[in-house]
């Protein structure tokens, strides 16, 4: 399995790019081709999928854009094809409609019907962070990243934040954190 590829782009499609890197040429399909330029070279995150007889590489500019896409191929009904499109759309705005069950906006996407966009909503909501979110320059973000990891809502975690110490080490924020998820 890669985790990032450094390669140069020698082409792209409408849902892919073709990336050098020393000589051998990777077809990486990617939300937005037309983001990157031709003859120019790029990091690409990669996650690589392996059915019986496909091996197809999905990329991604950003390891936070890489780590939303394999939690919505996660979700029943969801595979990489169908994320995508998804990720081809700011994601914050993607957020913000599986926080607020806007199941029209998820349905805009090619093969979202209701029954999957209720899905992505049932599996995804209050698990998401933002980047927003997730870096609030308070010294709780590692905090936040542990209990995100741990599957607690955002809109919990946001709330107990305010009665947390900074400046107590990691391991007493988190049982502090636990103390007052519990209530």
């Amino acid at each position: 399995m890669f985790n990032y590829i450094v390669g140069k782009v020698t082409s792209y499609g409408p849902n892919y790019i073709s990336l050098d890197n020393n000589g051998i040429g990777y077809l990486v399909y990617v939300a937005n081709p037309y983001v990157y330029q031709e003859d120019k070279e790029y990091k690409v995150f990669i996650y690589t999928h392996v059915r019986e007889e496909e091996f197809t590489l999905y990329g991604f500019r950003s390891e936070q854009e890489r780590d939303f896409f394999l939690r919505l191929i996660n979700v029943k009904g969801v595979g990489p094809r169908l994320a995508l499109p998804i990720l081809a759309s700011p994601v914050d705005a993607v957020y913000d409609a599986i926080e607020r069950e806007n199941i029209l906006y998820l349905t805009k996407f090619p093969k979202v019907g209701d029954k999957v966009a209720r899905q992505i909503i049932l599996d995804l909501k209050g698990k998401l962070v933002s980047n927003t979110d997730l870096f609030t320059n308070d010294g709780l973000d590692e905090l936040m990243a542990v209990l995100d990891s741990l599957g607690y809502k955002r809109a919990d975690v946001k709330r107990i934040l305010p009665n947390i110490d900074a400046g107590l080490p990691i391991e007493q924020q988190i049982k502090d954190a636990l103390k007052l998820l519990m209530r």
